[in-house]
């Protein structure tokens, strides 16, 4: 029995997500079905990062166990034949058995991207958020240095959050602009349900000049996500890359590359 890992890119925009689920298109499904007909076998993915609907990967990490013999190459040019377009195989490497998509990763990043202009964007309105109020950008890279480290975000969690522990560690949390568009980075060991786009919403708000960078830090304090700033909207975030060992020997960076 042979395992191996894949990389995933995917627009997010016509699925319920990735998991798959009863009578709902998913991301998990099309991809498992595409691969076993490859294999000729029923294939079972697991990945690095659940998406929720309408988001977007570039570089999603799933793997999965066969008995089927095919060069690496035939994995992925197959499966794509047999994907819709809004999906994509980009790469697949044999790993070790003890390799795992969820639970060898070190850490994943996330992007959330947002057209701040008046007019709303005709071509990017399922992927990208629409802020037609200026944005700060230094204001929102202030408040999110404030953000770093390793803290209970509570404050950031969905309600229906399943993970254990509140605790993550963010190790970047970033904003840049160009022209009219404004992306926010995140890198972590790990995120809570809905946490990038809890954090792109309190971001925007400070943006906006609707409070002051400090309250990054206040809403973090209080662990308590019904203070904090709407969620942002699916449609701008991006599941970037995760790390793992470099002996996995795993691609580090989205195939996508810098785009969007």
């Amino acid at each position: 029995m042979a395992r191996i890992a894949v990389g995933i890119e995917y627009d997010g925009s016509a699925y319920c997500g990735w998991q798959a689920q009863p009578a709902l298109a998913s991301v998990q499904a099309v991809a498992e079905e595409a691969l076993s007909r490859i294999a000729a076998a029923p294939v079972a993915l697991v990945c690095a990062g659940r998406t929720d609907a309408g988001v977007h990967a570039l570089g999603q990490v799933a793997h999965f166990d066969t008995e089927a013999t095919r060069p690496m190459r035939s994995w992925v040019l197959g499966a794509n034949s047999e994907l819709p377009a809004d999906v994509s195989v980009c790469w697949a490497l044999p790993v070790p058995q003890h390799f795992h998509a969820r639970f060898s990763a070190e850490a994943r990043t996330y992007r959330y991207l947002i057209l701040n202009r008046t007019a709303r964007s005709a071509l990017h309105a399922r992927r990208a958020a629409w802020v037609h109020r200026p944005l700060d950008a230094e204001r929102m890279n202030a408040a999110a240095r404030l953000l770093e480290g390793e803290h209970d975000f509570s404050a950031f969690r969905a309600a229906e959050c399943q993970a254990k522990s509140p605790i993550r560690r963010l190790q970047r949390l970033s904003v840049e602009r160009q022209g009219e568009w404004i992306r926010i980075e995140a890198t972590a060991n790990a995120f809570l349900h809905h946490m990038v786009r809890n954090l792109a919403g309190l971001l925007i708000a400070i943006g906006r000049g609707d409070a002051e960078p400090t309250w990054a830090a206040e809403l973090l304090a209080t662990r308590d996500r019904t203070q904090g700033a709407a969620t942002a909207p699916a449609a701008g975030l991006y599941f970037v890359a995760v790390r793992y060992p470099a002996a996995f020997g795993v691609p580090a960076a989205a195939a996508g590359g810098a785009a969007p």
